[in-house]
């Protein structure tokens, strides 16, 4: 993964060379002079970039020569993030210039000290990038302007064929019945029905392929066969030329045009019932594939195409139906395919107890993935006992993947498809232990915090873009068991692609779990995640991700591995450590300053939180959800100028938002919204809902029954500008005499929200005229004590599935027209 993140770092770092900020902080023409030189050597040494990834597959001081480009690509990269927010922080500062510039000298990061300091780092950046571009011309490079995405993949499928013997497919008979259902009954409404195929590399697609194409069923039902590997290049015309000579059994002439080779191919297909096979077909581009099923659609009705291919997205450019998604096999039938092959001069072996434990514990580990099992079974076909077999299981089981497995190079071919930001996110989700359920807003917002998403559009947040990212990766098979839970979706990784991610990431990612582990980690590493008392075994001072994840064994966090983290993890962008007791956060959290990421949840005793978090002004995402006593958040929060998603979800002690919060218009979530019971905090009033707007998912308004002036209050709140939210519950714990009646009715929200809660509302037995407004709901909530004493007919809400009302103990009736059984 070296050539691509240098090649994204590199193309990043011009950007921020270019940029405004390093003209505020003061620097000096020599040190400006430095920069300059800077931009250019990044430049040149960008213009070969995709020669040298080519290259490095096959020469390894290549390879060498990428991985230390990078690492000093991402040296260089932090040292510009230092200038942005030097920047930053004194376009924060209050006062005119001089009041700023006095300031600034007497503060702790003065500028001249300051401008001594990165001017040193500067000319030392610029040393090493210099001698590593004079390295580059060593090599040879040539300067390529293609980019990186449609570079040539270098490990190429075998081109498949038709023929496989009945005794190799095992466990499929199911699959087999299911299409051939799909290729013999089906009444379609086109002539020509196209059946995909869809599954990640090394599940037999291939192999149920062929299956169904050399059954005697299918070999009467149709006048023609023929059988086209695709692979990588989707060349229409080579295409033509491979399904004429399969149709045919002799190669057309190399030297026809396309129109005479389309006239071939509709001679020979037209007014025929035919079967075709387009094998491992990866392109994703839809005018490519109508260009050829143009030529494809002159067979008579009945006539068949199957596609094979591990992207959803060819699926579903390739043919309206849904697809036949391949899964792996039952366990039983992954034993009998274990057996077979790894008993095959051994059968008396395949009933003895020992063996057939150990085998059974190795099969867990191969997910019934055909290859996989195929592979390291024919491993220990060469092992004759016990012995073996269990040092096997014990000791190399765990790297084969890695190292000795035939299955990885199939699995990355996938990857090698991609384009590189998709590579960035996928070898990041290595640090995920294996089956774990990953938040996928949890996982966009990581890559958001590295930088890996790219917003070319203005009109789409970032998030969304994200979110964009996490769908390629779907349909391409990277990731599975997708749910949409209606408060968040999840997904996991396949324990294969998560050994792919492991692979790809190399020395840049670890899951630091033991004291080995964290004895080995390198200068080079960037991303762990670890069990946080091993954190002072670590070597490294260049992480930009520090992950605990509550499954991971772990101490409470001690003062001193605070100290730690802050002494020697300046770089990090990402800080996330849950459910760990931590009593007290540090006031010198402030020096992490290039965080993106803070997530602190789960750490149910912490009270207060330090007003120094207010210092990290690059912060995106800042989360303290089920933090049970924490009272307050930081009261200059303000401050924290490029905020998204300040999370409290669960803080039930929480006495007041801070004043200042309706400032960070760039909010895309405010899970929830305290409103301060008697005044004596001096919280923020309602009205600072007004300008956020962006504002996404659920918002929770708590302790309405509290607030003063309460017709003018909530119709500040601005609720019904909020396009974006999706839930809304009002909660009131509070009676404030009279104002209830008219203060729901100015609390009018947006017709797009879905689920609506009304908890402890004590005003009359009026529903707001609003309600039938609201279209789209879906669930509504009404929790009592209050005064409803007659619900309204709810049939003009089209969408509603559930209606629930609780300890309404004052309702007389209902309309007959609401929802029956809600």
């Amino acid at each position: 993964m070296a050539e691509a993140i240098a090649f994204d770092i590199a193309t990043e770092l011009i950007t921020k060379l270019s940029s405004r900020a390093l003209s505020q902080v003061g620097l000096c023409w020599n040190l400006k002079h430095d920069i300059d030189d800077l931009k250019r050597t990044v430049r040149t040494i960008k213009a070969v970039l995709l020669d040298a990834e080519e290259k490095s597959v096959t020469d390894n001081l290549v390879k060498v020569w990428l991985e230390e480009l990078k690492d000093v690509l991402y040296d260089a990269d932090d040292l510009l993030d230092d200038f942005s927010t030097e920047a930053l922080r004194k376009d924060l500062m209050g006062g005119n210039k001089l009041t700023k510039e006095v300031r600034l000298f007497f503060s702790s990061s003065n500028q001249f000290a300051y401008g001594l300091r990165m001017g040193r780092q500067i000319k030392a950046t610029k040393a090493r990038l210099t001698l590593i571009g004079s390295e580059a011309n060593n090599f040879g490079f040539m300067v390529r302007d293609r980019p990186v995405e449609t570079s040539f993949m270098t490990k190429k499928r075998p081109q498949t064929h038709s023929f496989v013997p009945k005794d190799k497919i095992i466990g499929r008979d199911d699959d087999k019945a299911a299409l051939l259902k799909l290729m013999l009954e089906f009444e379609s409404e086109d002539n020509v029905y196209i059946i995909p195929i869809v599954g990640f590399g090394g599940l037999g697609k291939t192999a149920l392929a062929q299956f169904v194409y050399n059954d005697k069923m299918v070999h009467d039902h149709f006048e023609l066969k023929m059988w086209v590997c695709v692979s990588d290049v989707f060349d229409v015309k080579i295409i033509v030329e491979n399904i004429i000579k399969s149709a045919t059994g002799q190669a057309p002439d190399q030297n026809l045009e396309m129109d005479q080779l389309q006239k071939q191919l509709r001679e020979k297909i037209g007014g025929k019932k035919y079967l075709l096979v387009l094998d491992d077909i990866w392109n994703e581009e839809m005018e490519e594939w109508v260009s050829l099923k143009e030529l494809l659609v002159g067979g008579v009705k009945g006539s068949r195409i199957i596609v094979t291919t591990r992207s959803w997205r060819v699926a579903k450019i390739t043919s309206k139906c849904q697809p036949y998604v391949l899964k792996g096999l039952s366990d039983d039938d992954a034993w009998s395919l274990f057996k077979e092959i790894a008993f095959e001069q051994r059968y008396a072996d395949s009933t003895n107890s020992a063996f057939v434990e150990i085998g059974k514990q190795i099969l867990e580990r191969c997910g019934g993935v055909p290859l996989v099992i195929r592979t390291i079974a024919s491993t220990l076909s060469y092992k004759e006992t016990e012995k073996e077999w269990r040092s096997f299981k014990d000791n190399e089981l765990l790297r084969i993947s890695q190292k000795e497995g035939k299955f990885l190079p199939t699995l990355k071919l996938s990857y090698d498809h991609l384009p590189s930001h998709l590579k960035h996110c996928f070898a990041y989700c290595r640090l995920y232990p294996k089956d774990y359920e990953i938040r996928v807003q949890t996982l966009v917002q990581l890559w958001i915090a590295q930088g890996f998403i790219k917003q070319l559009n203005q009109s789409q947040s970032l998030e969304e873009i994200g979110f964009g990212y996490f769908k390629d990766l779907v349909e391409r098979s990277f990731f599975q068991e997708v749910k949409n839970n209606e408060t968040w979706f999840t997904c996991k990784m396949h324990d294969l692609m998560h050994d792919l991610a492991e692979s790809v990431a190399g020395i840049e990612s670890s899951i630091v779990d033991s004291d080995k582990i964290a004895s080995e980690v390198g200068e080079k590493c960037r991303h762990i995640s670890i069990n946080p008392s091993l954190i002072p075994l670590l070597k490294g001072n260049k992480l930009r991700t520090l992950l605990h994840f509550p499954n991971m064994r772990t101490e409470d966090l001690s003062e001193e591995i605070w100290d730690l983290i802050i002494a020697n993890c300046r770089c990090l962008r990402v800080l996330k450590l849950n459910h760990l007791d931590i009593q007290k956060i540090s006031p010198s959290i402030y020096k992490l300053k290039h965080l993106r990421y803070l997530d602190l949840s789960g750490n149910e005793v912490v009270e207060i939180l330090p007003k120094s978090i207010c210092k990290i002004q690059n912060l995106l995402v800042l989360k303290f959800d089920c933090c049970f006593r924490l009272q307050e958040l930081p009261k200059k929060i303000e401050k924290l100028v490029n905020l998204t998603h300040p999370g409290c979800e669960g803080c039930n002690d929480l006495t007041h938002m801070p004043r200042g919060i309706g400032k960070l218009t760039s909010l895309e979530t405010l899970s929830t919204f305290v409103v301060d019971k008697d005044g004596s905090h001096g919280g923020a009033d309602l009205s600072e809902l007004r300008l956020l707007n962006n504002l996404r998912g659920q918002l929770e308004i708590r302790n309405l029954g509290s607030v003063k002036n309460a017709k003018e209050k909530f119709k500040a709140a601005n609720l019904r500008e909020k396009q974006h939210l999706r839930s809304l519950v009002l909660e009131w714990y509070a009676d404030n005499g009279d104002d209830d009646e008219k203060s729901l009715e100015d609390l009018q929200p947006h017709p797009n929200l879905k689920k609506l809660v009304i908890n402890r509302w004590k005003g009359d037995a009026k529903f707001p005229s609003w309600l039938s407004l609201l279209t789209n709901l879906v669930h509504i909530t009404i929790w009592g004590p209050s005064k409803f004493k007659h619900l309204p007919s709810f049939a003009q809400l089209p969408c509603l599935k559930q209606l629930r009302i609780l300890y309404c103990t004052e309702l007389e009736s209902m309309d007959d027209n609401s929802p029956k059984g809600s």
